[in-house]
C-alpha cells in the first residue's frame, strides 16, 4: 500500500476542535487492517537494524502506534502520559500548549542511562509534546535514536524544534 493510500484512509474534518481548524482524524485509517499494519511498517523502516532498547509512546493515540512497533522492535514499551495517570514515582515537565499548557510524565524508573529510546506518536504537528517528551527522555539519561511520526504536518514547523535527531514521518501535509 503506498503513502497516497494511506493519506487517502485519513478523514479530513474540518472546524474541529474549533472553527478553522483542520483535523486529521486516523481513525478511518486504523480500521482497515492491511493500512494499519502498513503504517507501522512504513514508521519502522527507517529504524530497523539499529539498537532500540525502548520505545517511548505519548498519550494516548502515540500508545496505538508505538506498542506494536515496540514488539516488532524487540524492545520494551515506555509510556509517557498526562499528569497523574502514572502510579508510581514519576518525573514530569511543564510544556507550552496553542493556548495555556500542559504536563506530561514517565515513572522515574522507565529508562536506564544510556539506554537506546525511539520516541513515537501519531502527529507532529508543533512539536511541544515531542519536546516535552524529549526533556523527559534525556533527564532520565536516556539517548535517543529518532523521532518516528505517522503524520507530519509540515507547515506547523514542528521539525524546527526538534533539531538534532533523526526524525521520519510517513504522511506530511
Amino acid at each position: 500500500m503506498s503513502v497516497e493510500e494511506l493519506r487517502a484512509k485519513i478523514r479530513e474534518v474540518p472546524d474541529f476542535p474549533k472553527p478553522g481548524i483542520l483535523f486529521y482524524d486516523i481513525t478511518t485509517l486504523l480500521k482497515d487492517p492491511a493500512a494499519y499494519r502498513e503504517s507501522i511498517q512504513l514508521m519502522l523502516e527507517p529504524y530497523r537494524g539499529q539498537r532500540v532498547d525502548l520505545v517511548v509512546g505519548m498519550e494516548s493515540r502515540g500508545f496505538i502506534f508505538s506498542a506494536p512497533m515496540a514488539i516488532e522492535l524487540d524492545a520494551g514499551f515506555v509510556p509517557v502520559r498526562k499528569l497523574g495517570k502514572l502510579p508510581a514515582e514519576t518525573v514530569s515537565v511543564e510544556y507550552a500548549l496553542e493556548y495555556g499548557s500542559n504536563t506530561l510524565e514517565i515513572h522515574r524508573d522507565a529508562i536506564q542511562p544510556g539506554q537506546k529510546v525511539l520516541v513515537v506518536d501519531d502527529l507532529l504537528a508543533t512539536g511541544g509534546t515531542v519536546q516535552g517528551t524529549i526533556e523527559l527522555i534525556e533527564e532520565l539519561k536516556g539517548e535517543i535514536v529518532g523521532l518516528a511520526f505517522l503524520v507530519e504536518l509540515e507547515f506547523l514547523h514542528g521539525r524546527d524544534r526538534l533539531t538534532g535527531w533523526p526524525i521520519s514521518s510517513v504522511i506530511r501535509y
